[in-house]
């Protein structure tokens, strides 16, 4: 049984990042990284006969997950997860990390409860890491609400992934410019949004890495060739054998509707490791549909299974 990561592990998540060096200033009220600001979630999934079970979490406040369900009907044997937070959002000083463990044969779908709101800040920030494992043909679908990041908020992310060759994994990321309708923000106004992606094989060789910083007051995103007039990005790694790549690739031709307000597209990533799709939206329900259109290619090539409908309320 693996052992969880140490307070002291997350309260230091992003200590030596270098665009986070301006930030360093402790908050005048809990320290960063104290207990409760500290939230810690360890999922490990298993194959139990004919379905797969959560069959280890461990959590550590405000991070909590509930009992697994299985409301999927398409893949009724695979277990549901919703991760929330009892604080409700991020807040200058939050640290939390995620650890996923996909034993082989398992297959699982990891959600949150609702949009990750990040709070303005005068100091420090808040940062996540986490920490996804997948063993032979195991099945993850880790698919996130939209974060919404308001303003002189700064938020550092890391995620590592480590996939065996017959593994699959669909990761979603989706960022909003933030409360763009809200007359004291108008989106675009926080300080800084850092997100890293690394993903190698089972023995360590590496397969493909992504990182991109946000800083919209000294780089604005809403110039062309960045954003432009779209105000919400989304992200969408695929990592899945070479097999299914063709296939997909096929059914996801780019799209580009100003009108319309989205514009989205996938390409191939390196190492033959899988599939990356991006989209932009004026509003996040756009970024949402095109990145459920993907999914749905995705997992009816990889699974022969269909998307059930979208919750009313996402």
């Amino acid at each position: 049984m693996r052992r969880g990561m140490a307070l002291r592990e997350i309260a230091h998540i992003g200590r030596e990042a270098p665009e986070l060096a301006a930030y360093q200033q402790e908050p005048p009220q809990m320290a960063s990284g104290s207990p409760g600001k500290c939230g810690y979630l360890r999922l490990d999934f298993a194959r139990r006969s004919r379905r797969s079970v959560l069959a280890h979490m461990e959590r550590r406040a405000p991070s909590l997950v509930q009992r697994a369900l299985y409301w999927d009907e398409a893949m009724p044997h695979m277990p549901c997860v919703f991760m929330i937070s009892t604080s409700g959002c991020l807040l200058q000083g939050d640290r939390q990390a995620l650890d996923i463990y996909m034993a082989a044969g398992a297959c699982g779908h990891v959600t949150t409860q609702a949009a990750t709101k990040i709070h303005a800040m005068s100091h420090n920030y808040a940062a996540q890491c986490q920490h996804i494992t997948l063993e032979e043909e195991s099945y993850l679908e880790l698919m996130p609400d939209p974060v919404i990041p308001h303003d002189n908020s700064r938020f550092f992310s890391t995620t590592q992934i480590a996939i065996h060759p017959t593994a699959t994994l669909l990761y979603g990321e989706i960022v909003t410019s933030g409360r763009k309708y809200h007359a004291a923000d108008g989106g675009f106004n926080f300080d800084l949004y850092s997100s890293s992606v690394t993903a190698s094989t089972s023995d360590g060789a590496e397969l493909f890495s992504e990182r991109y910083l946000l800083t919209p007051k000294t780089q604005p995103l809403n110039n062309v060739g960045v954003m432009g007039e779209f105000s919400v990005f989304g992200n969408l790694v695929l990592l899945t054998p070479a097999r299914h790549h063709a296939a997909i690739l096929q059914q996801s031709q780019p799209i580009y509707d100003a009108a319309a307000g989205i514009a989205s597209g996938a390409s191939l990533l390196p190492n033959q490791c899988g599939v990356i799709f991006k989209a932009l939206g004026y509003e996040a329900h756009q970024v949402k549909s095109a990145m459920r259109a993907f999914w749905q290619v995705a997992r009816q090539e990889i699974t022969g299974a269909s998307l059930m409908p979208a919750f009313l309320w996402r």
